[in-house]
């Protein structure tokens, strides 16, 4: 199954990232905070402005991006839990790589 997003609608796979303590405990599942990144399945073609033309989304597909705790609607999509959101909802796009804080080198 496929789906499109309509409007100013995004799919996003979040990524899971395995979280490990200072000291090098891995957390379970139960004692993770609900993720925050994703890469972007499909976009919509945007909302609408007042002259009804499609306004074009500053996403596109295969970008990774950070977004809302609490928004979008998490739905199945054959083994696969994604997540639908709106543009808003996006609050940055990850451009290039950077070590996470207190990683060394």
């Amino acid at each position: 199954m496929e789906l499109q997003p309509l409007g100013d609608r995004l799919i996003v796979e979040v990524l899971e990232e395995e979280e490990m303590t200072v000291s090098g405990i891995v957390l379970p599942d139960t004692a993770k905070e609900k993720p925050q990144r994703g890469r972007v399945l499909a976009v919509g073609p945007g909302a609408r402005n007042e002259k009804g033309d499609h306004v074009p989304m500053d996403i596109a597909k295969d970008d990774e991006v950070v977004f809302s705790k609490y928004g979008g609607t998490e739905i199945k999509l054959g083994i696969d839990d994604v997540l639908i959101l709106r543009e808003s909802d996006v609050l940055a796009k990850v451009i290039g790589t950077r070590e996470p804080a207190g990683a060394k080198a």
